[in-house]
């Protein structure tokens, strides 16, 4: 029988992510891929699978699912939230062994906002344009998790685990965010706000982007149109009321808003962490 594991419950956003699909942005598709990349490679090295190996991502805590068909090793990394096997904690950011009929639990993290359930072996659901991740925005790949869904577990790797234990991330707020000047810097009067300013993360904020609340930023010339351009992960775009929005895993792969700044691409996962309502320093980063 193939292992597997069986969704029993699902709290928060679950969906599942590996490092999402490249060089397809001419037709109109984005990378997506795990919003924080590096807590799924973390995952995925702990438990030799190849860095690409899906996992589930886990938003704000609230999943529980049930081993089938044999023995998994599994870790969860990213927030570091409680972790159980059938009712006994095992911690986050380890590797642990649930026997077939164990029950896995993913609580709500201390800290940040998004938790990876890897297992040795990948999530090995079927792939969609060559990656097994789900665009919220173009609603690509496998839907977000419902209760009864059935996750097949990929072959063990050859390779073996050479570590079995990390130290967990801390996500205490305010997250600082380094940036460099976008191609579009001109387009607003004062630029410097950035950095100047105090900024949140809205209650709009998902994978697409993070909105943030804070001084407007005026655009120099209102009414003044940009055609639609290439856009990336940690763009710091300003439509016409201000509000700036930052480019996370699912972004579109066009916009035809003004890119003043870009988040650069080392502090793109911790932005991921962000929850809604949590202050975000930006800073320019120094050469």
């Amino acid at each position: 029988m193939t292992r597997s594991l069986v969704v029993r419950r699902v709290g928060g956003q679950c969906l599942v992510e590996d490092l999402g699909r490249r060089g397809m942005s001419d037709i109109g598709v984005g990378r997506s891929g795990a919003a924080d990349r590096g807590a799924l490679r973390l995952a995925n090295r702990l438990l030799a699978n190849p860095d690409h190996a899906a996992a589930v991502e886990v938003g704000i805590g609230g999943l529980e699912v049930e081993v089938a068909g044999g023995a998994v090793t599994f870790c969860v990394t990213g927030a570091p939230a409680p972790v159980l096997v059938d009712g006994q904690a095992v911690g986050s950011h380890a590797l642990v062994v649930a026997g077939a009929g164990s029950r896995i639990e993913v609580g709500m993290p201390a800290s940040g906002l998004r938790s990876y359930l890897a297992v040795r072996g990948g999530v090995h659901v079927a792939p969609v344009l060559g990656s097994r991740s789900r665009d919220v925005l173009a609603e690509l790949g496998p839907a977000p998790l419902a209760e009864g869904d059935v996750l097949p577990v990929g072959e063990r790797p050859t390779e073996q685990p050479s570590v079995d234990q990390v130290a967990p991330p801390s996500f205490e707020a305010p997250a600082t965010l380094r940036l460099v000047r976008g191609p579009r810097d001109a387009w607003v009067r004062d630029v410097e706000l950035l950095v100047r300013g105090s900024w949140t993360a809205s209650a709009k904020t998902n994978r697409v982007g993070m909105r943030l609340e804070g001084p407007a930023l005026a655009h120099a010339e209102p009414g003044r149109q940009l055609p639609s351009e290439g856009a990336w992960r940690g763009a710091v775009q300003v439509p016409p009321d201000g509000d700036p929005v930052l480019f996370l895993a699912d972004h579109p792969v066009t916009g035809g808003y003004p890119v003043v700044a870009v988040v650069v691409d080392a502090d793109v996962d911790r932005a991921a962490q962000v929850r809604p309502g949590e202050p975000v320093r930006f800073v320019w980063a120094r050469g």
